[in-house]
């Protein structure tokens, strides 16, 4: 016989663009894990929609395992990694505290404890499901070895990209554009300060470019305007899509680097320096900045991501969704 500390309810995408809610029996804590009571999950719009509507490739079905994930992406599938919840029971250190976690769209959850990170408390609930896209930020940077002084551009104004130009634009004496097709991605990064141009209007080349638009005019945006010997950090999710690019023109005599960085490796000098987790605090702390809610859409209520989901799939141009699950929240 269940209790209502043994229920929970969990999103599952149960075909191609169709979502459900069902409800799930959780088993005991052992030692060593926690119950953690959700109290917001965040939806990360790009690699999320291609999880909804089954465009996850074959080759990639292990590679984009989340660590809480149940099922598989020939569906039904439990898919997600922006929790913030509350311990409700579990080790004494986190007893009672916010902490944030790579879990899909669940009410309550058993979680190993290491997979737990403690949210800051300047941090609030709603900023804090950030986390997971501040931390491939994080990775990007990284992964670009930026230097003070150079020319940049981020190509891609969404969650991602935005992240990644608010941190490369703190290096001293960078010149950072963020470029977007989309006009309405203006907002967004004038709150974070940063400079924003539709790709007919960027002038200029630049040394390091990092590109998150998820499209192939993005990159032959890049390949087009990077500089000799210019490095392109290439930070988008094509899941099934093939990308054709224009390597026989510029690419060789300008000796350029296209570059790929994914969050699940640490990026570049910093493996073996720092790790997962470490990571993961860093980026938690580098959310404490109000002007980050520029990129938080919603909230919506938990129990409409069915509907919340298929919206999204087919909205270009949201943020970060968040998802309240509680009603007091």
């Amino acid at each position: 016989m269940t209790t209502p500390t043994d229920e929970a309810r969990a999103f599952w995408v149960v075909a191609a663009g169709k979502g459900a809610i069902r409800a799930e029996t959780l088993q005991p804590p052992r030692e060593g894990e926690a119950v953690v009571e959700t109290l917001a999950s965040g939806i990360s719009r790009g690699t999320e929609s291609l999880v909804f509507t089954g465009r996850v490739p074959e080759s990639q079905h292990a590679a984009m395992r989340c660590p809480m994930q149940e099922g598989t992406f020939g569906f039904p599938v439990k898919y997600g990694y922006s929790a913030v919840g509350m311990v409700r029971e579990g080790p004494a250190p986190l007893l009672g505290r916010r902490v944030f976690c790579l879990a899909p769209h669940q009410t309550r959850l058993v979680v190993p404890a290491t997979l737990l990170s403690p949210v800051p408390d300047a941090v609030p609930t709603d900023r804090a499901v950030l986390a997971a896209n501040m931390e491939t930020a994080l990775n990007i940077t990284w992964d670009a070895a930026a230097l003070p002084g150079e020319r940049m551009f981020v190509v891609g104004a969404g969650v991602v990209g935005l992240l990644a130009a608010h941190l490369l634009a703190q290096i001293p004496g960078v010149r950072l554009t963020v470029v977007d097709a989309d006009s309405g991605k203006a907002g967004a990064a004038a709150a974070l300060g940063l400079p924003f141009s539709a790709p007919g209007d960027a002038a200029g080349e630049a040394d390091l470019i990092v590109h998150a638009s998820g499209s192939a005019e993005g990159l032959r945006f890049c390949l087009a305007h990077a500089a000799f010997e210019g490095r392109i950090v290439e930070a988008s999710w094509f899941g099934d899509r093939e990308i054709a690019l224009p390597l026989g023109e510029n690419f060789h005599s300008r000796r350029l680097r296209l570059l790929s960085s994914q969050v699940g490796n640490v990026g570049g000098a910093m493996r073996g320096r720092r790790s997962h987790g470490e990571r993961l605090a860093i980026a938690l702390a580098l959310l404490e900045d109000a002007r980050l809610d520029a990129l938080l859409d919603g909230p919506s209520a938990f129990d409409d991501l069915p509907a919340t989901m298929a919206r999204l799939a087919a909205t270009p141009g949201v943020l970060c969704h968040v998802v309240r699950h509680r009603n007091d929240d």
